[in-house]
């Protein structure tokens, strides 16, 4: 008897989709507003709302932002902690839609787009909690669909785990991540690294993808790339380089500079490196805190950097303004952020404009 074929499903990219780089425009900013009771900020919570208020501020001369909250009665708490912090908050929107941790990068949506259209899309990746490390996610895992629901935008599953932060684009074709994460088995156990590349080349629009190796000590994602190596151009990267050669951070950030001095882009072209300080070692509890300026969001108008009372804070300010030079550098003081393990990227999601 003849084999049947499995019947061809068109995918975002034979569509014509694509994920567009941070740095091209924003329609929104999404955020997902941590709960009181959950385990980022344990017994921290009160101590973190001033630099969310104080982020969400400085995003209100560049775009609207989009805040996921559980229901009505959160939006009134949430909404009086921006009003007490002095926060501005006309660009602001809230969404009832439950989260279980702040995290919005990672189990938020992933947005598409399309050349000559403005209907948009939603990539909605399986989301597992970084490897199971912190249940419940429920709530996490269906943000996607949900905002996807509220918006009326068609969403696509993959069926594969991936984190947002766990990947980086230029949105020409070329795709930045980490062997330590994506081909960690503790996220897609039954999938080779071809398979993997397959998934992302047919639902993210791109053809190139580059692999670095580990990350930054006490980054709890298993070395997440916007902790490392960021796109700021089509060809040029920021990435993050320890000097102090006894540090744990010295050498993968030596060998992952290395790599990326091997690389190109879609096009054949080289990649353009500049190099970030890395902050001095933050150790709270006995357990050193993932502290990195490559965890920096890209706005319309303003880049918002991680800084912690540190002496390179005006160094990798400086960095970021000659790769930026048409955007305000707002630089805001993460010390209780970064106790949750991660920053502005972390916490962000950017909507495209059409």
């Amino acid at each position: 008897m003849p084999k049947t074929e499995s019947p061809h499903v068109t995918t975002p990219a034979e569509m014509g989709y694509r994920m567009p780089a941070e740095w091209e425009p924003h329609a929104a900013t999404w955020l997902s507003w941590p709960r009181r009771e959950g385990i980022s900020f344990p017994d921290a919570y009160d101590a973190v709302v001033p630099t969310l208020a104080k982020m969400i501020d400085a995003l209100a001369d560049s775009e609207p932002v989009r805040i996921n909250v559980r229901d009505a009665d959160e939006e009134a708490i949430v909404r009086e902690q921006l009003k007490k912090n002095r926060a501005r908050s006309e660009h602001v929107e809230f969404f009832h839609i439950p989260t279980n941790e702040p995290w919005c990068r990672d189990h938020g949506p992933i947005f598409l787009t399309r050349k000559d259209d403005p209907q948009i899309a939603i990539i909605d990746w399986d989301y597992n909690a970084w490897g199971w490390k912190y249940p419940p996610f429920d709530d996490d895992d269906e943000v996607p669909t949900r905002v996807a629901g509220r918006l009326g935008l068609p969403v696509y599953k993959p069926g594969m785990v991936l984190e947002g932060g766990s990947i980086d684009v230029n949105g020409n074709g070329t795709l930045l991540t980490t062997s330590s994460c994506l081909l960690n088995p503790n996220r897609n156990p039954d999938f080779t690294k071809k398979e993997i590349e397959k998934m992302l080349k047919d639902f993210l629009g791109v053809r190139n993808i580059l692999w670095l190796g580990d990350g930054i000590e006490g980054d709890d994602t298993d070395g997440h790339i916007d902790d490392l190596t960021r796109f700021v151009s089509r060809a040029t990267v920021v990435t993050v380089v320890e000097e102090d050669e006894e540090d744990p951070n010295f050498a993968p950030l030596q060998e992952n500079l290395a790599k990326l001095r091997e690389m190109d882009v879609e096009d054949g072209t080289p990649i353009e490196i500049h190099t970030l300080p890395m902050p001095g070692k933050i150790v709270r509890q006995g357990q050193r805190l993932p502290a990195s300026y490559a965890n920096f969001y890209i706005g319309n108008k303003v880049v918002l950097l991680p800084v912690y009372g540190d002496t390179c804070d005006a160094w990798a300010a400086s960095v970021l303004q000659t790769a930026f030079p048409d955007r305000n550098i707002i630089s805001i003081d993460c010390r209780e952020l970064i106790w949750g393990l991660g920053a502005f990227h972390c916490l962000t999601q950017q909507q495209p404009a059409v």
